[in-house]
């Protein structure tokens, strides 16, 4: 199994591309903390890991409170002793209407401060409470998920993109930082990948299958928006030994995008 005996905390684990990456990550024989805030959601994919023979524990969290990751963090090594991955997941647009906050002509203090807070601060505070324990063991992955969207964005998200771009400044700075303790940081750049992440955007749509062929047709060259199970392949690479010269990599699950030239899609 490519995870024996290894330990992840994934935020935003609960449900989409954080509960694909559990169950991957699970069935290669990693026990897993599932860190969210959807409590019901969260403890039947702790279940579900549970069922696969490894570990499975669900702490609920804010990550964007400093207080709460720091409590998630002693909750994981009071129970394991240990982290070898952290996949900083959880993220999402406001849900005020399309693509987040919006254009630059109408993003608010509020929902800038709400969008670097869920998608970049949290990251540091997950990355600075893991970092210890991983220089501990000179060993540690840590996976940041971005998006295509800071290249390519599908719709004015200044906010959200923002917020993005920052993931992969944390990740270039971090892969030097943490080289010589043997930890390796990666980013994974997903392309419109169908979850919940998609729901405020959709308000109103009538046919989903319809509006994300749309997506595909336009945007993606394979012409197929992507599954969570097509993020979870990338992350079980980059938090395995496969991955190990590697560090300091923004890789692309995006099909193709871009090798597209940018079409507007609304």
């Amino acid at each position: 199994m490519l995870l024996s005996n290894r330990v992840a905390i994934i935020t935003g684990g609960a449900i989409g591309m954080g509960r694909s990456m559990a169950l991957l990550f699970a069935n290669e024989g990693c026990s897993v903390v599932i860190v969210d805030i959807l409590v019901a959601e969260g403890r039947k994919t702790a279940d579900e890991v549970s069922k696969m023979g490894v570990d499975g524990l669900f702490v609920p969290c804010d990550i964007t409170d400093s207080h709460q990751v720091q409590d998630m963090m002693d909750q994981t090594i009071s129970k394991f002793g240990k982290v070898d991955i952290l996949v900083n997941n959880a993220g999402g647009v406001s849900k005020d209407g399309k693509s987040g906050g919006g254009s630059i002509f109408n993003i608010t203090e509020e929902q800038w401060d709400k969008a670097l807070a869920l998608n970049l601060k949290s990251y540091v505070f997950c990355c600075k409470a893991v970092v210890p324990y991983m220089r501990e063991k000179k060993y540690g992955k840590i996976i940041n998920i971005s998006s295509m969207g800071v290249f390519s964005p599908p719709g004015p998200s200044v906010d959200y993109h923002s917020a993005k771009a920052g993931v992969l400044g944390l990740t270039y700075n971090l892969a030097f930082e943490l080289a010589p303790y043997n930890i390796n940081v990666n980013a994974i750049l997903p392309g419109p990948t169908r979850t919940a992440f998609w729901d405020p955007v959709t308000v109103g749509v009538t046919d989903k299958d319809a509006y994300f062929a749309k997506i595909a047709k336009i945007q993606v060259p394979l012409q197929r928006v992507g599954a969570p199970e097509d993020i979870a392949g990338a992350a079980l690479f980059l938090a395995s030994e496969l991955s190990s010269y590697i560090t300091g990599a923004a890789i692309p699950v995006a099909g193709g995008i871009p090798l597209s030239p940018y079409h507007e899609m609304y």
